[in-house]
């Protein structure tokens, strides 16, 4: 499994931006993608998660509502739409895909991680 995360970059407070995880390689449809982020000298965060087999999301209560994340099957990318965007949003953003049937929210559970994309939020 390779992922592959674009779209960050530099956007001012209240503005939005949508980043990209494009996928290959998956030999079974029961996984999960999940983004993540880290700023610096923090943990890595988990920030939404779909659930391959049905397309259900879930998201921390910190950015529900902000985030949304979402999918192009026929494109094999997920992607997450960022809104309302605040300096304590920047970060590094990462997706990360496992072979699991649910979402699950720590790091270590996820098998596969794409490089990662900066987002800069600050006026």
């Amino acid at each position: 499994v390779q992922l592959q995360a674009s779209g960050g970059g530099l956007v001012e407070p209240g503005g939005s931006l949508r980043l990209s995880c494009a996928t290959t390689g998956f030999t079974s449809p029961f996984y999960s993608i999940a983004w993540f982020r880290q700023a610096p000298g923090r943990e890595r965060e988990w920030v939404s998660c779909i659930r391959n087999r049905d397309g259900r999301r879930t998201y921390p209560d910190n950015v529900k509502g902000r985030f949304t994340m979402s999918r192009d099957n026929a494109k094999h990318t997920v992607y997450l739409q960022l809104n309302s965007l605040e300096p304590e949003d920047t970060a590094i953003y990462y997706c990360a895909a496992d072979y699991a049937p649910t979402c699950r929210t720590r790091p270590l559970e996820y098998d596969y991680w794409g490089q990662g994309t900066l987002v800069t939020v600050s006026s």
